[in-house]
């Protein structure tokens, strides 16, 4: 393969070359990543992946695609791609696990318009760190370089998960009832979505990324955005093996009003306390240095909240007891009640 090379393509904007080398840069990411299913290494036509439905009458699989969106901008402007790979991952392996199902494999797609192998190894880095926090393997991706039609400084990252679920296990919505409990698991802050409006109300191109506030503490407002997306899949898997979990929400773009009515079932609507919402102090500087109305963003970000879970009442301290001792922070946020879909916040 060493002996692949196009002086004419290279002329064009094309270093396949540079493929090769940022290919050998981020093997050492990808075997990170590695579990007994897969099959064969990275660089083959496709990815392998044996699948193991030991314990699964009807095993369904489940697959997601996402991409980071304008997100990207923030890592162009700070020059800083290791992390989100991690948001690619985390799009994606959420909202498989909203489903019920395990993630077993993940691939990326980046297109860039010039291959620079160290910054095409550093995203791989972090698209590996997601998938070992999801529990899944990285077989394969793609990298696209594609001059004239990208910027030479920028690029756009998106994968897709497969996951796999016995049928039986999968989540039914249609099980709810009235006087379940909403539970938020929170964010690590605005997750991967919204950005276009972040980057409009704090004006991030025009030298915001640097600005302190005393809110954030120690990091700059771009360190505070830049932070990745919390994958949820590890903690929720442990909490669906011991509690009757009617449905989950990955609160996503749409932020509550669009997300949260997704995972109800029919003829029921869901109450939530906005007080008891845990904000982090990024979604009040975006409101107040935006002059964004509280209502337009509960629906466009997580405020806080990443995912909600819907359980029976009864199980709801056993289902926050395994959260937490998962290290996930999760609190009482709601309750469902008859309805037409919809959110109440009160």
């Amino acid at each position: 393969m060493t002996e692949s090379q196009s002086k004419a393509y290279e002329a064009a904007g094309v270093d396949i070359t540079a493929g090769y080398r940022a290919v050998e840069l981020m093997k050492e990411s990808v075997a990170r990543t590695m579990t007994k299913g897969v099959l064969g290494g990275v660089g083959g036509f496709g990815g392998l992946y044996e699948l193991d439905v030991t314990g699964m009458a009807r095993p369904v699989l489940v697959s997601g695609t996402d991409g980071v969106g304008t997100k990207l901008k923030l890592a162009f402007l700070m020059d800083r791609h290791d992390t989100v790979g991690i948001d690619c991952v985390a799009m994606c392996a959420n909202d498989v696990i909203c489903c019920g199902a395990k993630p077993l494999f993940f691939l990326d797609y980046i297109a860039c318009g010039k291959n620079v192998p160290e910054k095409i190894a550093a995203i791989v880095r972090g698209v590996a760190e997601g998938c070992v926090q999801a529990g899944c393997a990285l077989v394969g991706g793609e990298t696209a370089e594609m001059p004239g039609f990208y910027p030479v400084d920028e690029y756009d990252l998106a994968g897709f998960c497969v996951g796999a679920v016995d049928k039986a296990c999968i989540l039914d919505k249609e099980t709810m009832r009235a006087g379940d409990a909403v539970l938020a698991l929170p964010s690590s802050g605005v997750h991967s979505n919204g950005f276009s409006l972040v980057r409009k109300a704090l004006r991030l191109e025009e030298g915001g990324l640097s600005v302190r506030y005393a809110e954030l503490g120690d990091q700059s407002l771009g360190e505070t955005l830049l932070t990745p997306t919390r994958i949820y899949v590890q903690p929720v898997l442990t909490m669906l093996e011991k509690v009757s979990v009617r449905s989950l929400s990955h609160i996503t773009g749409g932020g509550f009003y669009e997300n949260i009515p997704r995972s109800l079932g029919t003829g029921f609507a869901v109450r939530l306390e906005q007080k008891a919402v845990k904000t982090p102090p990024i979604f009040n500087i975006i409101a107040r240095e935006g002059n964004v109305p509280m209502r337009d963003m509960y629906n466009t970000f997580n405020m806080g909240v990443g995912m909600t879970a819907i359980v029976h009442a009864a199980e709801a301290d056993e289902a926050l007891r395994i959260l937490r001792d998962s290290g996930v922070s999760a609190y009482a946020l709601g309750e469902v009640v008859a309805g037409e879909g919809g959110v109440t916040l009160c």
